[in-house]
């Protein structure tokens, strides 16, 4: 049975693999990884779901912010969202619940049970999610502008 910190380690070791020190971008508030490819900021960390029965679910999650949400064509905006999402596999788009207009990300997210995964999968899936991201920011900034913001809300 996997542990966080045993994936938690799988991503370090990945981290390492590239050539970057892991304590550069290690948040300790927020348990998490940061690291690019290419434009795309990547937020890598464990969270914990209880479950009805008393046991917990652990999951590898995987974020990146993309751009903020048009404040005009958003009809057409999340219609390329929903297309783009059927394409981009493993990786879906998604929103924070309820945000604020000054803070209406759009943003890659990648999901899986930590049950069974092993340090090649953990790979493959921060490789997936980087190559996606990238394109996606890109991609979707290039069709809808900016968004109004700099920066990245993660």
């Amino acid at each position: 049975m996997n542990t966080p910190e045993q994936v938690l380690g799988y991503v370090k070791q990945f981290i390492e693999s590239v050539g970057v020190d892991p304590s550069t971008c290690w948040n300790e508030q927020n348990k998490a990884y940061y690291i690019y490819k290419g434009s795309a900021r990547i937020e890598i960390f464990v969270s914990s779901h209880p479950e009805n029965n008393g046991t917990t679910r652990h999951y590898l999650r995987i974020f990146s912010g993309l751009m903020k949400v048009p404040e005009t064509n958003k009809e057409r905006f999340y219609r390329r969202c929903l297309e783009v999402s059927d394409q981009s596999l493993g990786v879906k788009l998604t929103l924070v619940p309820n945000a604020a207009p000054d803070n209406d990300w759009l943003y890659a997210t990648y999901e899986r049970d930590i049950q069974g995964i092993d340090y090649n999968e953990t790979v493959t899936c921060i490789n997936d999610m980087g190559l996606w991201a990238d394109w996606l920011d890109d991609q979707l900034k290039s069709e809808f502008g900016e968004g109004g913001s700099p920066g990245s809300p993660n």
